[in-house]
């Protein structure tokens, strides 16, 4: 069973927090064999394979099917999760910066897959087992880095500003920042503070990207935990050990939005409703976990 979050605490990519990365890969494999049209990642299957978590493998090769474990919102969240991050990096390139930040990059193949202008640096930053383990695996595949590269080992826990100066970071350069899929597994005063550091750290015309989830209504929290625990159970019944609810942070927190906004950001976004929509995929139907009120923003600083 997995262990509840706590100060200090290790993963890989196969356990914990560490095996979220994974499940999102494996979801943008799903959806990038559905319909590469609207997304593509072509490193995702290879990716997720080379962990050796067989359910999540299976999943990610087809052999498993997905709808029957883990339901449509699954792959249609990553098909436009992944368009909104790739997009928000493109955009940012076309605006002219040419530094970029993956925090948390887990399996992240964006510095190996877009076309980045020339002179582009991207910072891949994670645990030093998953960024080598990530950088082995695509080598071994063949696969070259679109621009320049620097994997960048430090736990966000630790003093990863300065690890990433020491990696060439120069904070008097625009900055595209992204921080997808991490803030809810963040207690809410760390995710005050990285968003703080964000912004100590970037130049006027920096970008910034992530998500905002609304504050819970009374009795949202224990709908969520419900779900999740239910959900758990699903994978554990096909061989996969995971315990959602002890891998999120709940309780009152400060949304990224009005709280990037107070910071100086320009602040953006639309909710993944809105973006099912746009995108011409079905609605949400069960939605107790408030997915459809998710929000993907972007921001850039005056």
């Amino acid at each position: 069973m997995t262990s509840a979050r706590q100060d200090g605490d290790t993963w890989d990519l196969a356990s914990s927090v560490g095996a979220t990365a994974t499940m999102a890969a494996a979801a943008r494999a799903i959806a990038t064999r559905e319909d590469d049209t609207l997304f593509s990642d072509r490193f995702a299957e290879p990716l997720v394979q080379a962990v050796s978590v067989d359910l999540l493998a299976k999943l990610a090769s087809g052999e498993t099917p997905s709808n029957d474990l883990v339901g449509r919102i699954w792959i249609d969240a990553a098909k436009i999760r992944g368009k909104f991050y790739d997009e928000f990096f493109l955009d940012a390139s076309a605006a002219g910066i040419r530094q970029a930040v993956i925090l948390a990059s887990g399996l992240d193949s964006r510095a190996y897959r877009l076309p980045w202008p020339d002179g582009t640096v991207v910072y891949e930053i994670d645990q030093e087992p998953v960024v080598e383990f990530k950088a082995r695996v695509l080598a071994e595949l063949g696969a070259e880095p679109t621009a320049e590269r620097r994997a960048v080992a430090v736990d966000l826990r630790d003093d990863w500003p300065a690890a990433l100066r020491a990696a060439g970071f120069d904070p008097a350069q625009p900055t595209a920042w992204s921080a997808e899929g991490l803030l809810g597994y963040l207690p809410p005063e760390a995710q005050d503070r990285l968003l703080d550091t964000i912004t100590a750290l970037s130049a006027p015309g920096s970008w910034v990207a992530t998500e905002n989830r609304p504050n819970p209504r009374p009795g949202d929290e224990d709908k969520t935990k419900e779900r999740l625990d239910r959900i758990s159970a699903q994978w554990r019944g096909e061989g996969f050990d995971t315990d959602m609810t002890r891998l999120r942070y709940f309780g009152k927190r400060n949304e990224a939005a009005p709280y990037l906004t107070g910071l100086g950001w320009a602040v953006r976004g639309s909710t993944v409703r809105e973006l099912l929509a746009a995108n011409g995929l079905p609605p949400l139907r069960d939605d107790d976990l408030r997915m459809g009120d998710l929000r993907y923003i972007s921001g850039v600083l005056a």
